[in-house]
């Protein structure tokens, strides 16, 4: 048998669900609701530049989805399916195993079936590609170009566990087991409020998925709506995990460290008991941060009215 065949036959193709047409045809197929339009994005993730070649495959498997599930919530879109590519240097069927079993627990946990994609060799390392679709009222997508003068500034979660894990594995900061134990669940693991997402169209004004830095991805807000930011650093929801660390070291994970996949997003306050009880519904951390400003530019301050921090990074660059 082709070997490509026999690959995608053996862990890429449970039964697309009902009114889907999936894997074994050109194209996939699949309807939108009435009302709705298309949200798509893709993401690549690449051995040595965003994992390491000593991760687990099936935490591997789901980051890969994990990681476009959260561009969907941005935009406050229902997740509707997935396409998956993978460029392998060599076939290792443990290995795919593990990985779709993590794939297929996030894309089932999502009501985002895998419909497609495609598989080749690679001359080098693992190359993974993962396209999701999802659907949204476009009166209710939520845009980084809409937020306020006089928003709310929120994020979901906690922040800058993943970046300590991180530093931990690359050597950058001294060997501490436990510390790596506390935060790389955050890192290999994440867990994107896909479904808050969802109930944030219609209430939220602007949103993005915190991927490549608190500062930075929230500066993406701030040129789209031609605004400023205020933030309250005390107010940060920092990771338990990070308790007792150098000051300036958390400072600088929880303000310009990614991988986190949790969203940051404005909203008028008139909505703070309506965000509260979505987040409540959804048992997830919500935590008010800062609020739009006329004065353009970021300021994230130590505490309420105290001094201006100064950042030596403001997050990943993808070419560095």
């Amino acid at each position: 048998m082709n070997i490509e065949f026999d690959l995608i036959a053996r862990h890429f193709s449970r039964p697309a669900p009902p009114g889907y047409l999936g894997v074994g045809d050109d194209c996939a197929l699949f309807a939108v609701a009435t009302g709705h339009h298309l949200a798509t994005s893709t993401d690549l993730l690449v051995e040595g530049r965003h994992f390491f070649s000593n991760v687990d495959p099936a935490a591997l498997g789901h980051k890969s989805l994990a990681v476009n599930l959260s561009d969907l919530a941005a935009m406050g879109a229902q997740p509707l399916a997935c396409l998956l590519s993978l460029s392998l240097p060599d076939v290792n069927h443990d290995w795919l195993s593990a990985f779709a079993d993590g794939f297929y627990a996030l894309a089932d946990e999502a009501c985002c079936p895998l419909i497609g994609g495609d598989t080749t060799r690679s001359t080098s390392g693992i190359v993974i590609s993962v396209t999701v679709m999802g659907q949204v009222r476009p009166e209710q997508a939520l845009r980084r170009s809409a937020a306020c003068v006089g928003d709310d500034i929120w994020v979901t979660g906690t922040l800058g566990a993943a970046d300590i894990a991180l530093r931990l594995l690359q050597k950058k900061l001294p060997a501490d087991p436990t510390l790596l134990a506390a935060t790389r669940q955050a890192l290999e693991w994440p867990v994107p409020p896909w479904r808050f997402g969802q109930g944030l169209a219609g209430i939220a004004h602007a949103a993005l998925d915190v991927s490549d830095g608190l500062a930075q991805d929230l500066g993406h807000i701030l040129e789209a709506s031609r605004c400023g930011a205020e933030l309250d650093y005390a107010a940060f929801p920092v990771a338990s995990a990070l308790q007792g660390l150098d000051g300036q070291l958390v400072q600088s994970a929880v303000l310009s460290g990614g991988d986190v996949y949790q969203l940051c997003f404005t909203a008028a306050v008139s909505d703070k008991q309506r965000i509260q009880a979505l987040a409540d519904a959804a048992s997830l951390q919500v935590t008010r941060i800062g609020q739009i400003t006329a004065e353009p530019g970021l300021r994230i301050r130590a505490g309420a009215g105290g001094d201006l921090i100064s950042l030596s990074r403001t997050g990943f660059d993808h070419f560095s």
